[in-house]
């Protein structure tokens, strides 16, 4: 998994409240095991009329929005099932990072062992946020992870709390493989000494 530590980019503003995982990526598409090809339809319903073309007023479509890195929400995103090809799509698309006021726990959690950085700050900094990421490509904001800390385009600092195991993993790019990796020394000496100690199984 890429190692997320800071990161500068263009956010584009979500306002919707409640932007459920079937809106992130449809039923129809999860018929895939791969973490890779999702994200041309993510958020396929609101990207595309029904003959495939895109829709010019949608955020992601807009010329200035192309290379999205950072999501600015409203609240409650990520709800509905518990698909993990949300966050495969998202991350696909090129999305590093998504701000809201909440997340769906599941979600929320998957977001990390797909290397996407989900942070929750107070309504009064998400608008600020939003209002920053309306600016289209020209405003880029900055997401210090190591400092836990989201930096508007105008310099205004907002702090925010992440669990020390969560950040750990996106800061040396572990996922559960890798996490298992890191125990590989102990696993294969105990692997042996199991070999020799019961060697008819």
């Amino acid at each position: 998994m890429e190692k997320f530590q800071k990161l500068t980019g263009i956010a584009a503003p979500m306002p919707l409240v409640n932007i459920d995982t079937d809106m992130i990526i449809p039923k129809v598409f999860l018929k895939t095991i791969k973490r890779s090809g999702l994200g041309v339809n993510l958020f396929d319903e609101m990207r595309y009329d029904r003959q495939g073309n895109e829709i010019p007023d949608f955020v992601l479509n807009k010329p200035q929005y192309r290379e999205t890195e950072i999501l600015v929400a409203g609240d409650n995103f990520g709800c509905g099932s518990s698909r993990e090809h949300a966050p495969w799509a998202l991350k696909d698309f090129g999305i590093k990072c998504v701000i809201s006021t909440s997340f769906a726990d599941i979600f929320f959690n998957n977001c990390f062992k797909n290397g996407i950085l989900p942070i929750v700050l107070p309504q009064e900094a998400v608008d600020v946020l939003m209002t920053d990421a309306e600016k289209g490509s020209n405003a880029r904001m900055t997401i210090d992870l190591e400092n836990q800390t989201v930096t508007s385009s105008d310099g205004d600092v907002f702090s925010f709390e992440v669990d020390s195991f969560k950040k750990h993993c996106l800061l040396e790019g572990l996922d559960d493989i890798g996490l298992t990796m890191e125990k590989a020394a102990a696993i294969d000496t105990f692997e042996a000494a199991a070999a020799q100690a019961r060697p008819w199984v």
